[in-house]
């Protein structure tokens, strides 16, 4: 029987100190190593913080603020492959033997990515995932998006990876899926969970796919999950898909078991996902025309 276990970290390093949020973040997996996960998902920007210089509130043009010795300085804090934190997070997991879900902002071209890592038991890096959907009407305008969805091995699984506002749009988990995902785990941070738990299961549904989302903890906040796609058993009888949800604020891990022999029997014979797509009927979908009511300066 093939299963993956998640665990799925709540809680908030809102401070920008990596050297901190890296100590928590090792003390996180060696208590999901414990609970026996397989891998260890962490909300959005943890060893970083999510934390933008103050020049961001000002309305100066980006390519203004590019050139502002904040900027400058914001940039270089910014991580690349090489960075102490994440050879840590490298070594753990090869000690372990646990896979690694960590994130944090990424030196792109120019500008920061928000990005994640997948760390695999060999301490090895499977993946690096920038965020495609940055949120352009807040700080995050300041950041370089990512220009492609990718998926990895783990275990012989193959996972994918959304951040944060990625959720909102379906097409991220349809490319995913389209790649081959069978999980998609989700590095998040931000509130008004309500919608976008459904808005999280139905992508699970629609594409025939495991997700779990990890999220910071706080009032409107928290609600990390994780949802199956079978939403019905062999008789057609409805399932609830939630796997787990936790509450807003309790802080700690959460361990999310995904049964992929299940999963993938499922996926064989239901008929979701890219079974009978008519996808001749969606070349709007691949229009770059911007129109009333979704213009926005």
């Amino acid at each position: 029987m093939t299963m993956l276990k998640v665990g799925i970290v709540q809680y908030n390093c809102s401070i920008p100190d990596p050297s901190l949020n890296t100590e928590i973040g090792l003390r996180y997996v060696n208590e999901a190593k414990s609970l026996g996960a397989d891998i260890v998902l962490f909300p959005e920007c943890w060893i970083t913080a999510y934390a933008f210089p103050d020049i961001a509130e000002s309305d100066l043009p980006v390519s203004e603020i590019e050139r502002h010795p904040d900027f400058q300085a914001w940039y270089e804090t910014a991580l690349d492959e090489n960075s102490v934190p994440l050879q840590q997070f490298r070594q753990i997991a090869k000690e372990l033997s646990i896979g690694i879900v960590i994130t944090g902002f990424t030196k792109g071209e120019k500008r920061p990515q928000n990005s994640a890592f997948v760390i695999d038991r060999n301490g090895e890096i499977i993946l690096k995932y920038s965020k495609v959907h940055t949120c352009d009407f807040a700080a995050e305008r300041l950041l370089e998006s990512g220009t492609e969805f990718k998926v990895c091995e783990f275990d012989g699984i193959k996972l994918g990876i959304m951040i944060c506002y990625d959720r909102e749009y379906p097409e991220s988990a349809r490319m995913l899926m389209l790649k081959g995902a069978e999980i998609v785990l989700v590095p998040n941070d931000c509130g008004t969970m309500k919608i976008r738990l459904q808005a999280l299961s139905t992508r699970a549904y629609e594409n025939m796919i495991g997700i779990a989302m990890a999220n910071t903890p706080g009032d409107n906040a928290g609600c990390s999950c994780a949802f199956s796609p079978i939403a019905w058993d062999r008789h057609g009888r409805s399932v609830d898909n939630t796997i787990i949800l936790a509450d807003e604020k309790t802080e700690g891990i959460f361990i999310a078991t995904f049964d992929i022999d299940e999963l993938r029997h499922y996926r064989e014979r239901e008929m979701m996902g890219n079974t009978f797509r008519k996808v001749n009927a969606y070349e709007l979908l691949t229009s770059k025309r911007v129109e009333a009511p979704f213009i926005r300066t």
